[in-house]
């Protein structure tokens, strides 16, 4: 347990800022989607890519990064991490780092890293953390993806537990976007008028 409080689940602060983060990208029209809704509220978020996406669509990559959001790795081929042998998941991982480093022409000031499905051995997670990474997870998880949830509900989860600090993880992949398009605007538009800022993890 204590090795599992190493990971970080959500910023202290007092500060009315929230952590707006988005896994499994980049996907054309989902991430262009959240891209275009996140300027219009000045927000910066943490995008979570997947190597092999980065490289299918590396221009929609780049712009992620030249709207001054900043990256993070979800492993080259969304590996989970509970089926993987170790040197195999963090293979994995280094993949999707030499991706990142292939296509990004500024370089990361911290490497974030995030499980797909959230699912991490310890002795992977002890290795990543040997080189350098963060791990980090989420206090709100919108469950945009999950499709025995309605919309209506998604928002309100999102709402009712979204607080100073929040790491919030939202998914702009093709599965998750009815969802998304429906949850996201109307949180960037709530919180926004109660006075808190949307920032990246750096």
């Amino acid at each position: 347990m204590r090795f599992f409080s190493s990971y970080i689940w959500r910023f202290s602060t007092k500060k009315k800022e929230i952590f707006l983060t988005f896994d499994d990208g980049p996907t054309p029209k989902v991430t262009t989607f959240v891209l275009e809704e996140l300027k219009k509220y000045e927000a910066k978020a943490t995008f979570f890519c997947i190597g092999k996406n980065i490289q299918h669509h590396p221009s929609l990559f780049r712009k992620i990064i030249t709207e001054g959001h900043t990256i993070g790795n979800h492993t080259q081929n969304h590996a989970n991490g509970w089926q993987s042998n170790t040197a195999n998941y963090i293979d994995n991982v280094l993949r999707c780092e030499e991706t990142i480093q292939q296509f990004n022409q500024k370089p990361t000031k911290e490497k974030l890293f995030r499980p797909p499905y959230g699912k991490i051995k310890n002795k992977q997670a002890k290795q990543l953390i040997k080189k350098g990474y963060k791990i980090i997870m989420w206090s709100v998880l919108s469950a945009d993806f999950d499709t025995t949830i309605t919309k209506e509900n998604c928002l309100k989860n999102v709402v009712q537990n979204t607080e100073n600090g929040s790491i919030l993880v939202f998914h702009d992949s093709d599965k998750a976007f009815k969802k998304l398009c429906f949850v996201l605007p109307k949180i960037l538009k709530e919180f926004a008028e109660k006075g808190f800022t949307f920032k990246a993890i750096e």
